[in-house]
């Protein structure tokens, strides 16, 4: 940090259509673990719980802490849950988020894929901006997800778009470990 320069917690959006918007989260959270912060990711629409970088916080204990407390994707092939159900997750995963910010026990909170809880209605958009204004100002906030609201990006501190030229999915090629999970 250069003297005399002013610092404060960022809200930074990571959004659009391609593929690495979590991953950049995870590379923020990961640089900010190497300073000896401590880190929460609280996964909102996630709910498999063997994606790889939750076998990592698990086996290194790196001050990074992962809270995976979705139902899955929303109406899409495999959805096994009521749309009321997804809301109702959406809604407590909302509340935990709040609780955390709000203790001020970690330098960065990941908000990672509320963008699509947003998308898909499962939380207002003054549900976020509320929580977001409640934050305390040293916190870093990060919210991923495609399909982040005007309001959200005029809200935060930086904004980064992921924008997709190409994807491997389009070719026939499903996910793979240590890519996409």
């Amino acid at each position: 940090m250069m003297k005399g320069k002013k610092t404060k917690g960022l809200v930074i959006v990571y959004t659009g259509d391609g593929k690495g918007k979590t991953t950049a989260a995870l590379g923020m959270a990961l640089r900010a673990a190497g300073h000896g912060k401590k880190i929460l990711i609280i996964q909102f629409v996630k709910s498999f719980k063997s994606y790889g970088e939750l076998k990592f916080v698990k086996k290194f204990n790196c001050g990074i802490e992962i809270k995976t407390m979705g139902k899955g994707y929303v109406k899409i092939k495999g959805d096994r849950f009521p749309f009321e159900e997804h809301v109702k997750a959406a809604k407590k995963t909302l509340k935990f988020a709040k609780d955390q910010i709000l203790s001020k026990k970690y330098h960065i909170v990941v908000l990672d894929e509320i963008n699509i809880a947003l998308d898909k209605k499962l939380l207002t958009i003054q549900e976020v901006t509320d929580l977001i204004k409640q934050k305390p100002p040293d916190l870093h906030l990060v919210l991923t997800g495609r399909g982040a609201p005007k309001k959200l990006i005029d809200l935060a501190d930086l904004v980064s778009e992921v924008k997709e030229i190409k994807h491997p999915f389009k070719f026939g090629i499903p996910a793979q470990k240590g890519i996409e999970n």
